[in-house]
Protein backbone atom coordinates (compact mmCIF):
# COMPACT_ATOMS: atom_id res chain seq x y z
CA UNK A 1 0.00 0.00 0.00
CA UNK A 2 1.13 3.11 -0.69
CA UNK A 3 2.25 5.94 2.19
CA UNK A 4 -0.41 8.59 1.11
CA UNK A 5 -2.83 6.10 0.57
CA UNK A 6 -2.38 4.11 4.49
CA UNK A 7 -1.90 7.50 6.28
CA UNK A 8 -5.32 8.83 4.93
CA UNK A 9 -6.61 5.38 5.81
CA UNK A 10 -5.27 5.72 9.36
CA UNK A 11 -6.74 9.27 9.60
CA UNK A 12 -10.07 8.45 9.19
CA UNK A 13 -9.47 5.13 11.20
CA UNK A 14 -8.14 7.23 14.01
CA UNK A 15 -10.35 9.87 13.71
CA UNK A 16 -13.88 7.95 13.75
CA UNK A 17 -12.32 5.73 16.76
CA UNK A 18 -11.77 9.15 18.59
CA UNK A 19 -15.02 10.57 18.08
CA UNK A 20 -16.91 7.27 18.87
CA UNK A 21 -14.83 6.73 21.83
CA UNK A 22 -15.83 10.31 23.05
CA UNK A 23 -19.75 9.54 22.47
CA UNK A 24 -18.94 6.34 24.31
CA UNK A 25 -17.65 8.14 27.43
CA UNK A 26 -19.91 10.69 27.05
CA UNK A 27 -23.19 8.61 26.74
CA UNK A 28 -21.74 6.19 30.20
CA UNK A 29 -21.25 9.05 31.97
CA UNK A 30 -24.57 10.87 31.74
CA UNK A 31 -26.11 8.17 33.69
CA UNK A 32 -27.47 9.75 37.03
CA UNK A 33 -25.02 6.41 39.14
CA UNK A 34 -21.76 7.91 37.28
CA UNK A 35 -22.96 11.53 37.03
CA UNK A 36 -22.86 12.18 40.34
CA UNK A 37 -19.27 11.32 40.81
CA UNK A 38 -18.10 13.43 38.27
CA UNK A 39 -16.14 16.35 38.75
CA UNK A 40 -18.76 19.40 38.56
CA UNK A 41 -16.81 20.87 35.17
CA UNK A 42 -17.93 18.01 33.20
CA UNK A 43 -20.89 18.45 30.93
CA UNK A 44 -23.87 16.21 31.63
CA UNK A 45 -26.92 16.09 30.05
CA UNK A 46 -30.27 16.53 32.25
CA UNK A 47 -32.78 13.91 32.67
CA UNK A 48 -35.32 13.75 30.06
CA UNK A 49 -33.53 15.40 27.45
CA UNK A 50 -33.08 14.56 23.86
CA UNK A 51 -31.01 15.82 21.55
CA UNK A 52 -33.19 16.39 18.58
CA UNK A 53 -37.07 16.79 19.96
CA UNK A 54 -40.17 17.06 17.81
CA UNK A 55 -40.52 20.37 17.90
CA UNK A 56 -37.13 21.54 17.11
CA UNK A 57 -36.82 19.05 13.73
CA UNK A 58 -40.62 20.90 13.00
CA UNK A 59 -38.57 24.00 12.90
CA UNK A 60 -35.54 22.68 11.19
CA UNK A 61 -37.69 21.58 8.43
CA UNK A 62 -39.29 24.58 8.18
CA UNK A 63 -36.25 26.52 7.12
CA UNK A 64 -35.94 26.08 3.10
CA UNK A 65 -32.62 25.04 3.20
CA UNK A 66 -32.68 21.98 5.76
CA UNK A 67 -33.92 19.14 3.44
CA UNK A 68 -31.44 19.81 0.37
CA UNK A 69 -28.72 20.36 2.86
CA UNK A 70 -29.24 17.19 4.49
CA UNK A 71 -29.82 14.96 1.25
CA UNK A 72 -26.99 16.47 -0.04
CA UNK A 73 -24.64 15.84 2.77
CA UNK A 74 -26.06 12.24 3.35
CA UNK A 75 -25.45 11.61 -0.67
CA UNK A 76 -22.25 13.28 -0.66
CA UNK A 77 -21.58 11.33 2.32
CA UNK A 78 -22.19 7.92 0.88
CA UNK A 79 -20.60 8.33 -2.28
CA UNK A 80 -17.00 9.44 -0.89
CA UNK A 81 -17.25 6.51 1.10
CA UNK A 82 -18.41 3.86 -1.71
CA UNK A 83 -15.48 5.56 -3.52
CA UNK A 84 -13.11 4.78 -0.15
CA UNK A 85 -14.06 1.50 0.02
CA UNK A 86 -13.49 0.54 -3.73
CA UNK A 87 -10.04 2.49 -3.44
CA UNK A 88 -9.14 -0.18 -0.83
CA UNK A 89 -10.38 -3.66 -2.94
CA UNK A 90 -9.35 -2.44 -6.19
CA UNK A 91 -6.81 -4.66 -7.95
CA UNK A 92 -3.31 -3.43 -8.99
CA UNK A 93 -0.98 -4.86 -11.57
CA UNK A 94 2.58 -5.24 -10.70
CA UNK A 95 4.70 -2.44 -12.44
CA UNK A 96 7.04 -3.19 -14.99
CA UNK A 97 10.54 -2.15 -15.06
CA UNK A 98 11.47 -0.02 -18.49
CA UNK A 99 14.80 -1.09 -19.42
CA UNK A 100 18.12 0.85 -21.15
CA UNK A 101 16.59 -1.34 -23.83
CA UNK A 102 14.31 0.75 -26.33
CA UNK A 103 11.00 -1.03 -25.74
CA UNK A 104 12.10 -3.66 -23.26
CA UNK A 105 10.21 -3.81 -19.98
CA UNK A 106 10.63 -6.34 -17.48
CA UNK A 107 7.78 -7.40 -15.09
CA UNK A 108 8.94 -7.22 -11.45
CA UNK A 109 7.03 -10.83 -10.78
CA UNK A 110 9.18 -12.66 -13.42
CA UNK A 111 12.32 -11.37 -11.83
CA UNK A 112 11.40 -12.42 -8.54
CA UNK A 113 10.72 -16.10 -10.11
CA UNK A 114 14.09 -16.19 -11.51
CA UNK A 115 15.46 -15.09 -8.14
CA UNK A 116 13.71 -17.40 -6.53
CA UNK A 117 14.92 -20.37 -8.92
CA UNK A 118 18.95 -19.32 -9.00
CA UNK A 119 19.12 -18.80 -5.25
CA UNK A 120 17.34 -22.38 -4.47
CA UNK A 121 19.90 -23.90 -7.07
CA UNK A 122 22.91 -22.07 -4.93
CA UNK A 123 24.46 -25.27 -2.76
CA UNK A 124 23.80 -24.64 1.07
CA UNK A 125 20.24 -22.86 0.25
CA UNK A 126 16.98 -25.09 0.92
CA UNK A 127 14.19 -22.11 0.41
CA UNK A 128 13.97 -18.62 -0.88
CA UNK A 129 11.60 -15.94 -0.92
CA UNK A 130 11.51 -12.75 -3.11
CA UNK A 131 10.08 -9.49 -3.32
CA UNK A 132 10.52 -6.48 -5.62
CA UNK A 133 9.39 -3.09 -5.09
CA UNK A 134 10.11 -0.58 -7.61
CA UNK A 135 10.34 3.09 -7.27
CA UNK A 136 11.03 5.92 -9.34
CA UNK A 137 14.81 4.62 -10.02
CA UNK A 138 15.12 2.24 -7.45
CA UNK A 139 14.33 -1.60 -7.36
CA UNK A 140 14.09 -2.89 -3.37
CA UNK A 141 14.70 -6.34 -3.22
CA UNK A 142 13.94 -8.25 -0.50
CA UNK A 143 15.59 -11.70 -0.19
CA UNK A 144 14.86 -14.21 2.23
CA UNK A 145 17.12 -17.65 1.94
CA UNK A 146 16.11 -20.84 4.64
CA UNK A 147 20.00 -22.04 4.67
CA UNK A 148 20.50 -26.31 5.41
CA UNK A 149 21.26 -27.00 8.65
CA UNK A 150 24.81 -27.65 8.11
CA UNK A 151 25.45 -24.54 5.78
CA UNK A 152 26.84 -20.81 7.40
CA UNK A 153 26.12 -17.42 6.06
CA UNK A 154 29.57 -16.91 4.95
CA UNK A 155 29.33 -19.99 2.51
CA UNK A 156 26.36 -18.20 0.49
CA UNK A 157 26.98 -14.77 1.18
CA UNK A 158 29.24 -14.62 -1.88
CA UNK A 159 27.55 -16.50 -4.30
CA UNK A 160 24.31 -14.68 -3.22
CA UNK A 161 26.50 -11.15 -3.81
CA UNK A 162 26.98 -12.21 -7.42
CA UNK A 163 23.14 -13.41 -7.76
CA UNK A 164 22.54 -9.80 -6.79
CA UNK A 165 24.78 -8.26 -8.71
CA UNK A 166 23.48 -9.63 -12.04
CA UNK A 167 20.03 -9.38 -10.64
CA UNK A 168 21.03 -5.01 -10.74
CA UNK A 169 22.67 -5.74 -14.49
CA UNK A 170 19.42 -6.99 -15.59
CA UNK A 171 17.42 -3.86 -13.94
CA UNK A 172 19.73 -0.83 -15.27
CA UNK A 173 18.89 1.93 -15.56
CA UNK A 174 17.55 1.11 -11.98
CA UNK A 175 19.27 0.95 -8.94
CA UNK A 176 18.91 -1.64 -6.71
CA UNK A 177 19.15 -1.79 -3.17
CA UNK A 178 18.74 -5.19 -1.87
CA UNK A 179 17.87 -6.38 2.08
CA UNK A 180 19.29 -9.76 2.44
CA UNK A 181 17.64 -12.47 5.46
CA UNK A 182 18.73 -15.01 6.61
CA UNK A 183 16.95 -18.31 8.54
CA UNK A 184 18.46 -21.94 9.13
CA UNK A 185 16.09 -25.09 8.45
CA UNK A 186 15.75 -26.58 11.88
CA UNK A 187 16.40 -30.17 12.02
CA UNK A 188 12.81 -32.18 13.09
CA UNK A 189 13.56 -34.67 15.62
CA UNK A 190 11.71 -38.06 14.58
CA UNK A 191 9.03 -38.66 17.45
CA UNK A 192 8.67 -42.01 18.21
CA UNK A 193 5.29 -43.22 19.85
Amino acid sequence: MTAPRTAANRTVLATAGFAMLAGGVWLATAHDPIANRLPAEWPTAASGIVLLNRSELAQLRGHTWWVPTVTTASALATVLLAWWLFAQIRHRRRPRLALAVAGGHLRTRALEDVLVERAVALDGIRRCHARVHARRRRVCLSLHVWLTPDTTPDQVVRQLTTLIREAGHAAAPYEIDTRLRMSHVTHRAHHVR
